[in-house]
């Protein structure tokens, strides 16, 4: 009866723990799931420097403040569109690894944490400009019709 009582103990504990998206600590449900996959096709469509491909991941609603209280390096969706389809025009190559450290669902918004690791190239007037760039960034979605969507952090 004592080792029926632990082996049910135990099943009960192994049932209770909370499963992980596979090579992260983000807890693994169909919102997590998503938001990770939006990241990803954000990545890929960026590697392959195609603004209509990001625009379709990103909310009408996209408002980004950069982090600082200078109104002039805010970006709004508008902006995005302009900024995208420029920057993209110049960049030759580009390779981005996106690590998603964390993600915090409320209701239909959305905020995940992660590492970004981002090799280019970039035509300049003269020649062409290896570049690189990391950092930590906190990237905000919300859910569209079903579809979560980027509102800041690109």
């Amino acid at each position: 009866m004592r080792s029926l009582a632990v082996t049910l103990a135990v099943f009960a504990l192994a049932c209770a723990t909370t499963h992980h998206i596979p090579g992260t600590n983000i807890d693994d449900t169909p919102d997590t799931r998503a938001v990770v996959a939006a990241i990803d096709l954000y990545r890929q469509a960026a590697e392959r420097r195609d603004a209509p491909a990001v625009l379709a991941l990103v909310s009408t609603k996209y408002f980004d403040d950069a982090g600082t209280p200078d109104p002039a390096d805010d970006i709004d969706y508008p902006q995005l569109v302009k900024r995208l389809t420029a920057d993209y025009a110049k960049i030759t190559s580009l390779k981005l690894d996106i690590g998603v450290r964390g993600v915090e669902i409320k209701g239909d918004r959305a905020a995940a944490y992660v590492f970004y690791d981002e090799h280019f190239r970039i035509q300049t007037k003269t020649t062409e400009v290896a570049k690189s760039a990391t950092d930590i960034q906190r990237m905000q979605l919300v859910r569209e019709d079903g579809h979560w969507k980027f509102v800041s952090g690109l």
